[in-house]
């Protein structure tokens, strides 16, 4: 460092301190790497006559995180050298592919992501570059789609987020979301889809199929919103699970036919409705019909699916009422899609919305509190549930 000061030397970009820190360490562990391959430190014959000896270097270019550093790569004679830190026609260390990755994970376009990577670290990465680096999650993807999942769960959310999707034009499309929470009390995203059109029912079916035929038999409670059919599906697939109407889904739909004015008033009304120990329908119902009967009628409507909700523990009526499990996962995915603006396929579409949703949680500080924060609901599953959760704990 005292050297660099004196030199002038800047600490990053190119030829800076660490770039030349980063040349001396990678154009080492080459040498290293000849040396093993070829069995004999440099100006050292190998013990057979005419075997295979050193040919000179060759220049190359990589992007670092701190820059672009070029580095000198050891040859040998009969070309069968192939080094492992620096692979041949490797233009870019891990470390840029992961930064890449987080960036497009935030919702940053090719573009963007070019641009910062320019402007902070003068490396040169064209959106060609930044694609074909994304596209290595795919096989992931899929292999994570794939997954086998626990048999059972005590609490399955199900939602959809609408994407716009460049098929010959632009048509909005919905992402199915499936998340449970595990009898650990640990978030779980058991998949995605791209549907084919509106969120109906049908598709919805052969999402559940597909999770029961990787291994889920059974889910204890399903909180979805108040889609047509629905219920009928989950019944199909699960006939013992309790179908419940997401509250946020009720909440939001509640306000749309009240004044901006009311919305304080109508929320503290409705919150006793969802969270007191016994019905307080009727007390909403009497102050609020007259002025907003729509609202009313909303949750007359969805009353079958919501009723099942008032039967439970309090400690469970606390986890399920807030939903905050699955409306934080949409906001990061909602995010990231509104960043892009549209996307010219299904797959590349999926494939951001995955990137997003595997950045959730990167400390695991989340995960430590999901399971502080469902543990006594967990408990009560045990009672409610007649301890379908239990034979599944290891």
């Amino acid at each position: 460092m005292a050297q660099a000061r004196e030199q002038g030397l800047d600490l990053t970009g190119e030829g800076g301190l660490l770039a030349q820190l980063t040349k001396r360490v990678l154009e080492s562990a080459l040498e290293g790497e000849i040396t093993d391959h070829l069995g004999h430190d440099r100006h050292e014959r190998s013990g057979e006559r005419g075997g295979n000896v050193r040919n000179g270097h060759r220049a190359k270019t990589v992007t670092t995180e701190i820059g672009p550093v070029e580095i000198e790569v050891p040859r040998d004679r009969e070309g069968t050298f192939e080094p492992k830190i620096v692979a041949k026609r490797q233009r870019r260390l891990t470390g840029v592919d992961e930064m890449v990755l987080s960036l497009s994970a935030k919702g940053l376009t090719h573009g963007e992501i070019s641009a910062h990577l320019a402007q902070v670290y003068g490396a040169s990465v064209s959106r060609q570059t930044i694609s074909t680096i994304t596209d290595k999650v795919i096989e992931g993807m899929v292999e994570w789609q794939n997954r086998p999942l626990d048999p059972v769960y005590p609490v399955v959310f199900l939602d959809a987020i609408q994407v716009k999707i460049r098929d010959g034009q632009v048509a909005n499309r919905p992402i199915y979301v499936a998340l449970a929470v595990t009898v650990d009390g640990t978030r779980d995203i058991l998949g995605l889809w791209v549907g084919d059109g509106g969120e109906g029912a049908k598709y919805w079916l052969h999402v559940l199929t597909e999770l029961k035929n990787r291994g889920v038999a059974d889910a204890c409670m399903v909180v979805c919103d108040g889609l047509t059919g629905l219920p009928d599906a989950v019944a199909h697939v699960w006939p013992r699970a309790v179908v419940q109407t997401c509250i946020v889904h009720l909440l939001r739909n509640s306000f749309r036919y009240a004044s901006r004015q009311d919305w304080d008033k109508i929320a503290r009304g409705l919150k006793p409705v969802y969270t007191a120990p016994t019905e307080r329908w009727l007390e909403f119902a009497e102050t609020w019909g007259s002025k907003y009967p729509a609202i009313v009628r909303l949750w007359e409507n969805a009353w079958a699916e919501f009723v099942p909700f008032l039967a439970f523990d309090p400690e469970i009526r606390t986890v399920i009422c807030s939903t905050n499990a699955i409306e934080s996962v949409n906001a990061r995915i909602r995010r990231a899609v509104k960043a892009r603006g549209h996307f010219p396929t299904e797959q590349a579409a999926l494939k951001c919305v995955y990137l997003a949703v595997m950045s959730l949680d990167p400390t695991g500080a989340g995960r430590k509190r999901w399971s502080k924060r469902w543990k006594p609901a967990l408990n009560a599953f045990e009672i409610a549930f007649e301890g379908r959760l239990t034979n599944t704990r290891h």
